[in-house]
């Protein structure tokens, strides 16, 4: 395991900055969960986004170490916003899906966690599609071993084209984040509307909780709603804030 107890950083910032957006209950407007999103601030290219370096890290060791990281980051966070009053039930973090097929990987989690003393309840783990390629059983038993123990897991970008839907059922994970692409289809017309109901039906049946991304006006969430998706984030909700400005927007 890499040795996370250092500090690093670039240039005086975190060579690794989380931050947060919060994902709200449709009908009370409550600050439900907390979902993190990972940048690099690297010497020669600057601050990278997700969508610049997670394909390549999720093809190395390097994903594990900085998965561990970020899971540190997240703790660290975690104690602030309590202290802070920040209203949140768990932070979620990404999780390399090829973390979940290592050896007494689940182990390592638990020690880990132990080690910063956070209950592990308060975090919810972010896979990409990627899960739903699995075909082995190995990842879809280490979920099953890891929730056994409280923590949570998070399906994102569920419902873009050619995403296997029914791949979807082999996994137990407790909540499934709908792409942004479905909140565009809502209005396209009766055909397109229908469709994403049905979507959030099927995520509702086989026992998850279904979350709305991309939402940017109020009606969308209702109409969500109405579809029985108790859950929504994008712009409406509120925009990723660096965990300082966690502690600003909370205060009187």
């Amino acid at each position: 395991m890499a040795d996370i107890s250092m500090p690093t950083t670039v240039g005086g910032l975190r060579a690794i900055e989380l931050k947060y957006r919060a994902i709200r209950e449709i009908a009370s407007g409550r600050q439900a969960f907390l979902q993190s999103r990972t940048q690099l601030n690297t010497p020669g290219l600057g601050t990278l986004m997700p969508e610049n370096f997670r394909e390549i890290a999720d093809m190395s060791t390097q994903a594990t170490d900085l998965f561990l990281l970020e899971v540190t980051q997240a703790i660290q966070a975690h104690e602030n916003f309590t202290k802070w009053d920040v209203p949140f039930d768990w932070i979620s973090v990404y999780m390399p899906v090829h973390y979940l097929q290592q050896i007494a990987c689940d182990r390592i989690l638990m020690e880990h966690c132990r080690k910063y003393g956070i209950m592990y309840n308060r975090l919810c783990f972010a896979l990409s599609g990627a899960l739903l390629l699995e075909t082995d059983g190995i990842a879809a038993r280490t979920i099953r071993i890891l929730h056994g123990y409280g923590f949570h897991f998070m399906l994102t970008g569920f419902g873009t084209q050619n995403c296997p839907v029914m791949r979807l059922t082999d996994f137990p994970v407790d909540y499934v984040m709908l792409s942004p692409e479905m909140t565009h289809y809502l209005s396209r017309d009766q055909r397109s509307h229908n469709a994403v109901g049905s979507v959030v039906g099927f995520v509702n049946e086989i026992g998850a909780v279904p979350i709305a991304d991309g939402v940017t006006e109020s009606h969308q969430a209702e109409m969500f709603y109405e579809f029985s998706c108790p859950y929504c984030t994008g712009s409406l909700a509120g925009d990723y804030l660096a965990e300082s400005e966690m502690k600003r927007d909370t205060d009187p």
